[in-house]
């Protein structure tokens, strides 16, 4: 099919099963390994993201998820395992799917567990805050082992039409759009 980029994930679970061990998953490890090799002996390119909306469900449930600023630690000797392991092997790297949609979707992009409506938005946007804390650090580390990785996050793109053409109805349009741009 003459493809020269594939464009795929790492499962952090794979690789740190809980997310907070000590020590990696070596067969997780491999396996991304020999899939890297393969596109490599095709001449792919892989384009890997380093979380495409899989925490590791235990750091959910014993960490709250992003919503605790240790998911940051966790998340950065995960990133500093694979950046390593990979270096020779990836050099397009993407931190987060779509980091935006922690807004709409906040248990599965981010793990968040919604406490209640009063709670909701602050619970967001500390686990939004977190993430891109997160991001920043997987940039620094990428750049750290080797200066030639090209990193970058995934926004959902889209635009909000109004309901009707109500001002009422065109601000909040606006309003939704500059929540969502936010992230960029």
């Amino acid at each position: 099919m003459g493809f020269k980029v594939l464009r795929m994930s790492i499962s952090w679970s794979r690789i740190f099963p809980n997310g907070d061990e000590e020590e990696p998953n070596e067969e997780g490890l491999q396996f991304y390994e020999d899939v890297f090799k393969e596109c490599h002996k095709y001449g792919i390119e892989p384009l890997v993201t380093m979380t495409h909306y899989d925490i590791p469900l235990h750091l959910v449930k014993e960490y709250q998820g992003w919503e605790n600023r240790v998911t940051i630690e966790f998340f950065k000797k995960y990133v500093r395992t694979i950046l390593m392991r990979y270096k020779d092997l990836v050099k397009y790297w993407l931190t987060f799917n779509e980091i935006n949609c922690i807004t709409a979707l906040p248990y599965f992009a981010a793990g968040v567990v919604v406490r209640s409506e009063e709670e909701k938005l602050q619970q967001i946007y500390t686990a939004a805050h977190h993430e891109m804390i997160a991001s920043a650090w997987a940039t620094k580390i990428a750049h750290e082992i080797n200066s030639k990785n090209k990193i970058g996050c995934m926004l959902a793109g889209g635009i909000t039409y109004p309901y009707t053409c109500a001002p009422q109805d065109i601000w909040q349009a606006y309003e939704t759009d500059r929540n969502n741009y936010f992230f960029a």
